[in-house]
Protein backbone atom coordinates (compact mmCIF):
# COMPACT_ATOMS: atom_id res chain seq x y z
CA UNK A 1 0.00 0.00 0.00
CA UNK A 2 1.36 3.40 -1.02
CA UNK A 3 1.78 5.82 1.88
CA UNK A 4 -0.13 9.09 1.66
CA UNK A 5 1.45 12.44 2.39
CA UNK A 6 -0.70 12.83 5.51
CA UNK A 7 0.15 9.40 6.90
CA UNK A 8 3.82 10.08 6.24
CA UNK A 9 3.59 13.46 8.01
CA UNK A 10 1.77 11.89 10.97
CA UNK A 11 4.43 9.18 11.28
CA UNK A 12 7.19 11.81 11.14
CA UNK A 13 5.35 13.78 13.82
CA UNK A 14 5.15 10.72 16.05
CA UNK A 15 8.89 10.11 15.62
CA UNK A 16 9.60 13.78 16.34
CA UNK A 17 7.40 13.68 19.44
CA UNK A 18 9.21 10.57 20.65
CA UNK A 19 12.61 12.21 20.17
CA UNK A 20 11.60 15.47 21.89
CA UNK A 21 9.97 13.55 24.74
CA UNK A 22 12.99 11.32 25.18
CA UNK A 23 15.25 14.38 25.35
CA UNK A 24 12.99 15.96 27.98
CA UNK A 25 12.83 12.80 30.08
CA UNK A 26 16.60 12.29 29.87
CA UNK A 27 17.32 15.88 30.85
CA UNK A 28 14.81 15.59 33.69
CA UNK A 29 16.52 12.41 34.89
CA UNK A 30 20.13 13.52 34.42
CA UNK A 31 20.37 17.28 35.04
CA UNK A 32 17.42 19.64 35.40
CA UNK A 33 19.66 22.67 34.97
CA UNK A 34 20.04 21.86 31.27
CA UNK A 35 16.47 23.10 30.80
CA UNK A 36 17.76 26.64 31.47
CA UNK A 37 20.49 26.51 28.82
CA UNK A 38 19.89 28.68 25.74
CA UNK A 39 21.70 26.28 23.40
CA UNK A 40 19.25 23.48 24.20
CA UNK A 41 16.42 25.56 22.77
CA UNK A 42 18.40 26.15 19.59
CA UNK A 43 19.19 22.45 19.18
CA UNK A 44 15.54 21.48 19.70
CA UNK A 45 14.43 24.18 17.25
CA UNK A 46 16.80 22.77 14.61
CA UNK A 47 15.53 19.23 15.25
CA UNK A 48 11.88 20.29 14.87
CA UNK A 49 12.51 22.27 11.68
CA UNK A 50 14.67 19.46 10.26
CA UNK A 51 11.89 16.93 10.83
CA UNK A 52 9.41 19.30 9.20
CA UNK A 53 11.69 19.68 6.17
CA UNK A 54 12.21 15.91 5.97
CA UNK A 55 8.45 15.44 6.07
CA UNK A 56 7.85 17.92 3.24
CA UNK A 57 10.59 16.37 1.11
CA UNK A 58 9.24 12.84 1.73
CA UNK A 59 5.81 14.05 0.69
CA UNK A 60 7.26 15.44 -2.53
CA UNK A 61 8.86 12.04 -3.17
CA UNK A 62 5.52 10.29 -2.51
CA UNK A 63 3.92 12.63 -5.06
CA UNK A 64 6.49 11.66 -7.73
CA UNK A 65 8.68 14.73 -7.33
CA UNK A 66 5.98 17.39 -7.56
CA UNK A 67 4.31 19.08 -4.61
CA UNK A 68 2.24 22.21 -4.25
CA UNK A 69 2.96 24.90 -1.70
CA UNK A 70 -0.12 23.83 0.29
CA UNK A 71 0.87 20.15 0.31
CA UNK A 72 4.44 20.97 1.38
CA UNK A 73 3.24 23.28 4.14
CA UNK A 74 0.63 20.76 5.32
CA UNK A 75 3.23 17.99 5.57
CA UNK A 76 5.61 20.25 7.48
CA UNK A 77 2.90 21.59 9.78
CA UNK A 78 1.33 18.22 10.64
CA UNK A 79 4.75 16.87 11.58
CA UNK A 80 5.76 19.83 13.76
CA UNK A 81 2.31 20.11 15.36
CA UNK A 82 2.15 16.45 16.37
CA UNK A 83 5.76 16.35 17.53
CA UNK A 84 5.57 19.48 19.66
CA UNK A 85 2.14 18.50 21.02
CA UNK A 86 3.50 15.17 22.26
CA UNK A 87 6.52 16.92 23.82
CA UNK A 88 4.24 19.49 25.48
CA UNK A 89 2.01 16.78 26.93
CA UNK A 90 5.10 15.03 28.33
CA UNK A 91 6.32 18.33 29.81
CA UNK A 92 2.92 18.97 31.38
CA UNK A 93 2.89 15.45 32.83
CA UNK A 94 6.36 15.83 34.31
CA UNK A 95 6.14 19.36 35.70
CA UNK A 96 2.47 19.56 36.64
CA UNK A 97 1.62 16.07 37.85
CA UNK A 98 4.73 13.92 38.40
CA UNK A 99 7.19 16.39 39.94
CA UNK A 100 5.88 19.92 40.58
CA UNK A 101 8.94 20.54 42.80
CA UNK A 102 11.13 20.29 39.70
CA UNK A 103 9.04 23.08 38.15
CA UNK A 104 9.54 25.22 41.26
CA UNK A 105 13.29 24.61 41.14
CA UNK A 106 13.46 25.48 37.43
CA UNK A 107 11.43 28.65 37.92
CA UNK A 108 14.00 29.74 40.53
CA UNK A 109 16.89 28.85 38.21
CA UNK A 110 15.28 30.79 35.36
CA UNK A 111 15.07 33.84 37.63
CA UNK A 112 18.77 33.51 38.48
CA UNK A 113 19.74 33.19 34.81
CA UNK A 114 17.53 36.16 33.94
CA UNK A 115 19.12 38.27 36.70
CA UNK A 116 22.62 37.38 35.50
CA UNK A 117 21.71 38.33 31.93
CA UNK A 118 20.27 41.68 33.05
CA UNK A 119 23.40 42.40 35.08
CA UNK A 120 25.62 41.60 32.06
CA UNK A 121 23.62 44.08 29.96
CA UNK A 122 24.00 46.73 32.68
CA UNK A 123 20.30 47.13 33.43
CA UNK A 124 19.62 49.67 36.22
CA UNK A 125 19.05 48.02 39.61
CA UNK A 126 15.51 49.32 40.12
CA UNK A 127 14.39 48.28 36.62
CA UNK A 128 16.00 44.88 37.13
CA UNK A 129 14.21 44.39 40.45
CA UNK A 130 10.85 45.36 38.94
CA UNK A 131 11.36 42.92 36.05
CA UNK A 132 12.42 40.12 38.43
CA UNK A 133 9.45 40.76 40.72
CA UNK A 134 7.12 40.48 37.73
CA UNK A 135 8.87 37.33 36.45
CA UNK A 136 8.68 35.73 39.90
CA UNK A 137 4.88 35.86 39.71
CA UNK A 138 4.89 33.53 36.69
CA UNK A 139 4.99 29.76 36.88
CA UNK A 140 6.63 28.88 33.57
CA UNK A 141 5.66 25.22 33.98
CA UNK A 142 2.00 25.55 34.87
CA UNK A 143 -0.57 23.91 32.62
CA UNK A 144 -1.62 27.28 31.25
CA UNK A 145 1.89 28.57 30.58
CA UNK A 146 3.01 25.34 28.90
CA UNK A 147 -0.13 25.36 26.75
CA UNK A 148 0.45 29.00 25.85
CA UNK A 149 4.10 28.26 25.02
CA UNK A 150 2.93 25.41 22.75
CA UNK A 151 0.64 27.77 20.83
CA UNK A 152 3.41 30.37 20.40
CA UNK A 153 5.94 27.72 19.33
CA UNK A 154 3.45 26.32 16.84
CA UNK A 155 2.83 29.78 15.37
CA UNK A 156 6.57 30.36 15.05
CA UNK A 157 7.11 26.95 13.45
CA UNK A 158 4.24 27.73 11.04
CA UNK A 159 6.02 30.87 9.87
CA UNK A 160 9.19 28.83 9.31
CA UNK A 161 7.02 26.25 7.55
CA UNK A 162 5.84 28.86 5.05
CA UNK A 163 9.46 29.46 4.06
CA UNK A 164 10.16 25.72 3.91
CA UNK A 165 7.10 25.16 1.71
CA UNK A 166 8.28 27.87 -0.68
CA UNK A 167 11.63 26.12 -0.99
CA UNK A 168 10.31 22.54 -1.23
CA UNK A 169 7.38 23.13 -3.61
CA UNK A 170 7.86 21.96 -7.13
CA UNK A 171 5.13 22.12 -9.73
CA UNK A 172 4.85 20.33 -13.03
CA UNK A 173 5.03 23.16 -15.54
CA UNK A 174 3.52 20.94 -18.25
CA UNK A 175 0.18 20.99 -16.41
CA UNK A 176 0.15 24.73 -15.93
Amino acid sequence: MEPTTKSSAINNGLYLGAILSLVSVLIYAVNLDLFTEWWLGIILFVVVVAYGVISAVKSRRILNGFISFKQAFTSYFITTAIGTLIATVVGIAIFTFIDPEAATYLNEQILLVTKQAMERFGMPQEAMQAALDEAAKKDNFSLGMQSQAFVFRLAFYAVVGLIVALIVKKTDNKEA
